[in-house]
């Protein structure tokens, strides 16, 4: 049996992804000592989210890394617009928004993550483990006190004040705290897949007639998604064939491209919209996407696992590097947190009653009544460009120091 590396820090982070880095970030910018444990060897992974909200570039504001996000490749959204049945409708406006930045920015995961892990190896404490998958929890009597994790060198033992899990939707170490996710099951799916893109070529962002489909332009390609019922792809010729025409009626220039589509290209995703009753135990806390799954619908998913990490760090901060937390407080950041992410669950799954009469081959859906007041009154288009742009509740980074002005510009 090999020996057991062992650790010790004032804090372990499960899962090396926007919640988990962004948390590690900030906690080192305080003195504190953190290990990330990443069960990959990088984050080149497809279909992944990849909309940064105003929101979360403006904490990238406050902690001197926007510059740098912004000399990366990407998109500016000003408006979230779609194509509904050939009609342009606008959604949402983020131009009013007290932001650095109004604009949602698309960019690959992994550049931005990459961002994030490049900054924490530049600060004292901070340790990202890649290739280190969380395997275990470690216990002292009835309190968490670490977890081990499977390295490519061997077992490694993190022993820490507290325990983050932040490892997703798919938490394999919540069963092992005793934290089991509630919430019905969702009614659709999301179809995944690349289209070549040529050059100069632009098409709407989300159109809407018989199913709907979007397209984020990726620069060679578009990335797009598709939404059908639940288990309505099965992975056969039938599905792919419903797929190609489908997609093809809603954007007919993408046929061709189609038509090379195959089977083994489409990634599913099945959508989920759960959340955990009790985010912690002693010793043990969970954010982002292991605390609250949720739908893809309006992106906003990033943007509330980074809000978790901001006011997780608030709360810990001060005390984490010389103290171990109390549940008093883990459950404070919990009270804080959840009614956000639950309110914005609420919302999204009154959309997918609209999202699953779209999915229906051959439906004819109206325009929404909210869609058609939306389009009529503006003042509704900016309180949308708020829900997804900064959410129910946004976070500002709390350092010890005066904030940075908010408004030091608007590109």
């Amino acid at each position: 049996m090999l020996d057991r590396e062992v650790l010790d820090t004032d804090c372990a982070i499960v899962g090396g992804g926007p919640a988990g880095l962004m948390l590690g970030v900030l906690l080192a910018r305080r003195g504190v000592r953190v290990v990330v444990l990443e069960q990959h060897g990088d984050f080149l992974r497809d279909f992944r989210g990849d909309t940064i909200h105003p929101s979360t570039q403006q904490v990238l504001h406050e902690i001197g890394l926007l510059d740098r996000f912004l000399a990366l490749p990407h998109a500016d959204m000003q408006q979230v617009t779609m194509r509904f049945s050939g009609r342009r409708l606008v959604l949402a406006d983020f131009s009013r928004l007290p932001t650095v930045r109004r604009c949602i920015a698309f960019m690959p995961q992994w550049d931005f993550l990459d961002l994030l892990a490049d900054a924490g190896r530049a600060l004292s404490g901070f340790d990202v483990r890649m290739r280190h998958t969380g395997t275990a929890l470690v216990r002292d009597g009835e309190r968490i006190a670490g977890v081990v994790a499977d390295g490519p060198d061997g077992p490694v033992e993190v022993r820490a004040r507290l325990t983050v899990l932040a490892d997703g939707r798919d938490s394999a170490l919540r069963a092992d705290a005793g934290l089991e996710p509630v919430g019905p099951p969702s009614a659709i799916d999301v179809l995944w897949f690349r289209l070549p893109r040529e050059a100069g070529e632009r098409v709407p962002f989300m159109q809407v007639g018989d199913g709907a489909l979007l397209s984020i332009d990726r620069g060679g390609f578009f990335q797009a998604a598709h939404i059908v019922r639940r288990g309505a792809w099965q992975d056969d010729a039938a599905s792919l064939e419903g797929l190609r025409r489908r997609v093809g009626a809603l954007e007919p220039r993408f046929a061709e491209r189609l038509a090379r589509l195959e089977a083994a290209d489409v990634r599913v995703l099945r959508v989920r919209i759960d959340r955990l009753e009790r985010w912690h135990r002693d010793g043990l806390l969970a954010i982002g996407d292991a605390a609250h799954a949720m739908s893809p619908a309006g992106g906003v998913g990033v943007n509330l696992a980074i809000q978790d990490a901001v006011a997780t760090a608030n709360a810990l901060a001060p005390r984490l590097a010389s103290a171990r937390p109390t549940e008093a407080l883990l459950h404070r950041i919990q009270r804080r947190r959840e009614p956000a992410a639950r309110a914005t669950q609420a919302v999204q799954r009154r959309l997918e009653t609209v999202l699953v009469r779209i999915a229906e081959p051959g439906a004819a859906v109206p325009v929404p009544l909210p869609l058609r007041l939306v389009q009529r009154v503006p003042a509704l288009r900016h309180a949308m460009g708020r829900f997804i742009g900064l959410g129910l509740r946004p976070e500002h980074v709390d350092d010890g120091r005066p904030p940075p002005g908010r408004h030091a510009s608007t590109r």
